[in-house]
């Protein structure tokens, strides 16, 4: 799909798809990871490839892509954590033939990895090809925990799927998730428009202003840039071949963002790009908000990291921060033991959860002095002798001034906090785009 269509040119192309697929009896879903290099390619792209091959020599509809986030704590992430899925229809009987296409460019994918420069994580493709629904829990698991490659594997083999992998099984864990994703809540959307081959490596035209007009003109667009640093977020900083991400609530909202910035003369223009449903800014990773009690004072370390142990129900958490997280950084630094708190986060391979969200709920009392008397602070007269002003000699029993309701600082009440737009989570959904009561 190149830029001569239009938008309406699209429009039209899309209708036209979507009434021929009745043509084509059945479903295939695809799905691919672990093509990514930190100096060479793009699984968006490897995929892109992958439908035009097929489209070039099968008659196929290509239903739809995604783009699926995956748990945060694997052990082998590629560059973005993500795999690619499509769903395409094809004509009764022609499976055979969609596989055997299929075989053929994955080992030419493998010719082109062989060519690569080493690097710490070389990429290890690995695609599924699933006829039929695959289990949902495929995708649950690969977005909330750690699953065993080999065991995944197992279980894709016996379902039925056709698995091509290169020199090990890790992708196969992603590519399931791929095609076992269903949203059952809705999807948000990412067009992804790729540069011209000869660019590539050089620095994109991607102009601030651009990106900074782009959610007032596009309002149903979303994290395009970061206001707190001035940073804009669509265009990645890696050699790669994307130009450009944009994020939105909806397929043409993408589509009209992505028109508008190729109309400009200071945006770049792409010689390709696709909109895919995406898990991103879903919360799926998360199970449920909790809520507790700290019992220890936080403790600031090395880097300006913090955490705090908090009790809830019959367990104890260790909840980090790290400095990066910003605003909740900041909140965690200032509370202290008998706070009562709500919090999401992952827990961490090491047991400790790492905070995306937190709220105070109800802080405990704060100490801020001894009564005054004679303008001066009381004193302790002594073991079991109460205060006594120097000045006047008046005496009172020992307590403490202190404020219950904390409202300066990071400690605001019932108010939730999170990270800077940059440094939040790609599959974290932003408090701005929360359903009244969904935090609760």
């Amino acid at each position: 799909m190149t830029l001569q269509w239009g938008f309406l040119g699209l429009l039209v192309r899309y209708s036209v798809l979507k009434m021929s697929e009745k043509f084509y009896s059945e479903h295939v879903r695809i799905g691919l990871d672990d093509t990514d290099h930190p100096e060479v390619g793009c699984t968006t792209e490897r995929l892109d490839d992958l439908l035009r091959t097929i489209s070039e020599q099968l008659e196929t509809v290509a239903v739809e892509r995604k783009l699926v986030r995956l748990w945060p704590f694997a052990e082998r992430r590629t560059r973005g954590n993500g795999a690619l899925g499509a769903t395409i229809a094809i004509r009764e009987g022609k499976l055979g033939s969609l596989v055997k296409i299929c075989k053929k460019w994955f080992s030419q994918l493998e010719s082109r990895i062989a060519e690569y420069p080493k690097s710490t994580i070389d990429p290890s493709p690995c695609m599924v090809i699933s006829s039929t629904n695959a289990p949902k829990e495929w995708y649950w698991e690969a977005v909330r925990n750690h699953v065993d490659a080999d065991q995944r594997f197992e279980e894709v083999i016996g379902f039925g799927c056709e698995v091509l992998y290169s020199k090990s099984k890790w992708g196969v864990v992603g590519a399931s998730a791929a095609v076992s994703w269903f949203p059952e809540t809705p999807a948000s959307w990412e067009l992804i428009a790729w540069r011209v081959p000869k660019l590539i490596g050089t620095p994109r035209d991607v102009s601030d202003l651009a990106v900074a007009e782009l959610e007032t003109h596009h309002p149903q667009t979303f994290v395009n840039r970061d206001p707190t640093k001035d940073r804009g977020l669509i265009a990645p900083r890696t050699p790669c071949p994307v130009l450009y991400g944009i994020r939105g609530s909806q397929e043409d909202v993408v589509l009209l963002a992505h028109e508008w910035l190729q109309s400009r003369d200071d945006v770049e223009r792409c010689c390709n790009f696709a909109t895919h449903q995406t898990n991103q800014l879903s919360d799926d990773h998360i199970v449920e908000p909790l809520s507790g009690t700290l019992v220890v004072d936080p403790v600031e370390t090395r880097g300006g990291h913090s955490h705090a142990t908090v009790f809830s129900g019959n367990r104890h958490f260790k909840l980090v921060a790290f400095s990066e997280g910003g605003p909740v950084n900041r909140l965690l630094r200032e509370l202290q033991s008998g706070d009562a708190i709500s919090w999401t986060g992952l827990e961490s391979p090491d047991g400790s959860i790492h905070l995306e969200k937190l709220r105070l709920d109800r802080p405990t009392p704060r100490l801020i002095s001894r009564p005054v008397c004679c303008a001066r602070t009381m004193r302790s007269a002594g073991r079991g002798q109460g205060l006594r002003c120097i000045d006047c000699g008046k005496t009172e029993p020992k307590y403490w001034m202190s404020r219950s309701q904390v409202e300066s600082g990071a400690l605001v009440s019932c108010t939730w906090v999170e990270p800077t737009p940059s440094n939040r989570r790609h599959l974290a959904r932003p408090i701005s785009h929360l359903a009244a009561g969904e935090l609760t």
